[in-house]
This record gives C-alpha cells, structure tokens and sequence, in this order.
C-alpha cells in the first residue's frame, strides 16, 4: 500500500456523518456538492441532464482520476431510483459514496479499488417521480413513473422487438452518457423483491424463450455477477424471503424466467454500450419506513463493495496498428460468444473483455481486414483489482478512412428479428455485414 495515500487519507477533511433518512432532491444535491467540494481530489460532480420537470440528473464520480478516464481504468456505474417510489438504492448508494470517500486514503482496500476504478454514482434517475411520492406504500406509490407518466424501465430500445414509445429526457440523458464513456459494468438498483437479476429481460426463441429463459453469450459471467452481490445479502441469498413472492434459488433469476419486460436498461446497456448490467431488487417493500434504512445498508454494503470489484474481470488491453497507432472501432470478442451487436474498441483502441477464469480464443478484426486469433488464458488467481492485460499489435497502418471512427454503435432497431436462428451464432461475419448495412440506411 502507498504509505502516500494513507497519509493523505489522514488530510482529507472530515465532513458530518450522513444520517439514516430520505433524502429529497434539496438535501441530496446538498450532500452531493459537499462531498465533491470536500474530496475534490477523488471526486468529481456532474449533471447528465434533466428531468422533465428540470431535476438535475446527478452523477458523483469517484476515482484517482475523476475528470477523465484514463487508459486501462475501467469505468463502473452505479442507478438508482429509476421509479421514483423504490427508494432504498437511492439511500444505499448515498451511504456508499460517503463510505467510499472516508475511507479514501485510511482503509487500504478501499483506496486500491478508488485509485484503479473509475465509480460513476447516480442516486436517481426519476427525481420528479421521488418527490411526486406524497403516501409511501410497500407495493405501488403514484411516483412510480416519470412526470409524464412513462415508466422509465420501459423506455429504453428493445432489441427483440419494436418498443415505439416515446422516449424520455431521463431515458435519452442516460443513452447519451453511455455513449461517452467505456462503461464496462454497471447495477441499477429497485425495490419490490429480494433477488439480483440478470439478462435478457426480452427475448426469441434463438436467445431460450422456449425454456421460459433468454440468456445472453455471456451467461457463465452474468450468473456469476449476480451471485457476487447475492451471496453476500444475508436476506437476499435465502431467495424466499419476501411474502407472497416466488422463490429465487441463490437469490439470482434469469430476467426473461422472472418475467418478460420489453424496453429495459439492463438489456440496453449490454446490446448497444457493451455494458454488463444486472438488477438489484433490494427490498420486498418498495418504499419502507426511514427506521430500516440502516438495516438495509447493514445487509448491501459489502455487496456493494464486491460488486464493484468486479470490473476487474477477465482481459483488457489496447489494439495498435504496425507505427503504434492505437486503432478505433476494432471488433475484439472471444470467439465462441459472438455477440449481436460485436463490442469494439474505443477511440482510444481500448477494449474491455469480462470473462471468468479459463482458456479462451480472443478474435481481433479490423473491418475490412483477416481476423486474427489469439488464445490465452485468465488464470483463476489474477492480480488484485486488474483484469489480464493484453495488447495486440496489429500488422498494418492506420488510415483514417481505413479504419471509421465514426459512432460505431448498431441501429437501435430489433436486431435479434435479423437473425432468423441460432445457428447465425456461427456465422457472425455475414450478421456483421447487415448490421453495417442498416447501420448506413439508419444514420
């Protein structure tokens, strides 16, 4: 440990421990811009845009570089509060950032994870909806759904079927957000159940919807995400703690085996911002009293905390031409889970690959250009809060109009109704190929 740090952990200023109660839009921006003015070093406060009803959609960023991202440090998110009457993530997530900057500097772990993560921290997403809540209820509160009565869970573009409802400014600042930053894993956090779900929330028959299930080619790590956090929930991890409620054994479920839900963010941020994300249901009463509240921090701190570490998985590197260029927009997955819209670099040439300890064939491809293999091996015991590196160098020169930096994204459009089977899997070049073309026709 930097003996440095922990001398600067003792300078830190210390600032009014944060009580135990519902914070309303006022006080939560209050405490926000506190902990930004005092740990202005590790953080960083900004708005991602508004709510309908003009509500500043905050971010708290917490990092050694909290500004900007920085090469090979890879960028998590923390959502809560989507409906505005699930309010426990919202008070959770509030106490974590409290957490995380006193122990900035004093705790050893907690100031690694700091300075080789970059923690992005949004406490609500529907503040109009928080504030609209005037009789909390455990099970349904008029808050629920943005000011204009748009249930923000719904919102998103669905990649298994048209969802042709109108997009919200909520909905459209957080689709803006992920497209500036390489977010790599992320939890938005709700109220209802005791469970961590995880993707697909939608699905077709290619994806398991005959099973009852919809699992995406990265199920053996989402599997693994969601048990992180549930394993460490004393109450969640019993997976039947809620009346009334189905059971969930280990506390995990598959989303579409819960129920099918057309327009999620979980869904969203994995197909178009190559982002693992998975649901936190962290309360069987969405709306509880204020007195549970420390309870509830008790059981999810060190989900929290695991969770998070959790980044870290698998490889990351860069992808450089012959000269040293580092090259845009490069395809860069592991050969047996092609993914519908492929993950590729970052302007930067980063790519950021979550995958659980084995041997795996990593496929690097330039477009226009052979692919090139790669196998390696993830150990089971890596180095502490980094994933495997791996560079490629790539034998040919970069050219602006060889390799496009321009929005490499997929058309957010239903992208599974293209691929008529599973077989496709097997045949991503020619899927790819579509995909670009409609990528043309849909700019």
């Amino acid at each position: 440990m930097d003996g440095a740090r922990l001398w600067l952990g003792l300078l830190l200023p210390v600032v009014a421990a944060l009580d135990f109660r519902y914070h309303h839009q006022e006080g939560m921006e209050a405490f926000l811009k506190s902990v930004a003015q005092n740990y202005s070093s590790i953080t960083h406060l900004h708005s991602i845009g508004k709510s309908v009803r003009g509500r500043n959609l905050w971010v708290l960023v917490v990092g050694q570089s909290p500004k900007e991202h920085r090469v090979g440090i890879p960028e998590f998110k923390y959502v809560a509060n989507m409906h505005g009457d699930e309010t426990v993530g919202r008070e959770l997530l509030l106490h974590l950032i409290d957490y995380l900057v006193t122990s900035y500097g004093k705790d050893a772990e907690m100031t690694r994870l700091i300075d080789s993560t970059r923690i992005h921290i949004m406490p609500s997403m529907n503040p109009d909806g928080f504030e609209a809540v005037k009789k909390p209820d455990c099970y349904y509160s008029n808050g629920r759904e943005n000011y204009n009565n748009y249930d923000l869970n719904r919102n998103f573009p669905d990649a298994f079927e048209n969802n042709s409802v109108t997009k919200q400014p909520e909905t459209l600042a957080v689709m803006t957000w992920l497209q500036t930053e390489t977010f790599v894993l992320s939890a938005n956090l709700h109220g209802g159940a005791l469970v961590a779900s995880y993707p697909f929330d939608n699905g077709v028959q290619a994806t398991g919807t005959l099973l009852s299930r919809s699992l995406t080619p990265d199920d053996d790590v989402f599997q693994h995400l969601a048990y992180t956090y549930a394993s460490r929930n004393p109450n969640m991890t019993k997976g039947d703690q809620c009346k009334n409620k189905r059971s969930f054994p280990n506390g995990i479920i598959n989303g579409y085996s819960w129920y099918p839900l057309q327009g999620g963010m979980q869904d969203y941020n994995y197909i178009w911002a190559q982002c693992f994300e998975i649901t936190l249901e962290l309360s069987c009463c969405k709306y509880p009293r204020e007195e549970k509240l420390p309870f509830f921090w008790n059981d999810n701190k060190a989900s929290l905390i695991e969770y998070i570490k959790q980044v870290h998985l698998g490889v990351k590197g860069q992808v450089f031409d012959q000269s040293g260029n580092p090259l845009p927009n490069v395809i860069v997955e592991a050969q047996d889970r092609k993914h519908i819209c492929p993950f590729r670099t970052n302007k930067l040439g980063e790519y950021y690959l979550l995958l659980l300890p084995g041997s795996y064939v990593i496929n690097v491809t330039v477009p226009g250009h052979d692919s090139h293999l790669t196998k390696l091996t993830i150990p089971s015991k890596s180095q502490p809060f980094s994933a495997l590196k791996k560079d490629f160098h790539l034998p040919l020169r970069w050219q602006p109009d060889s390799v496009s930096v321009s929005n490499p994204s997929c058309p957010m459009i239903p992208l599974y109704k293209l691929k008529p089977s599973h077989s496709a899997a097997t045949k991503p070049s020619l899927f790819v190929f579509f995909v670009t073309l409609l990528h043309i026709f849909f700019k």
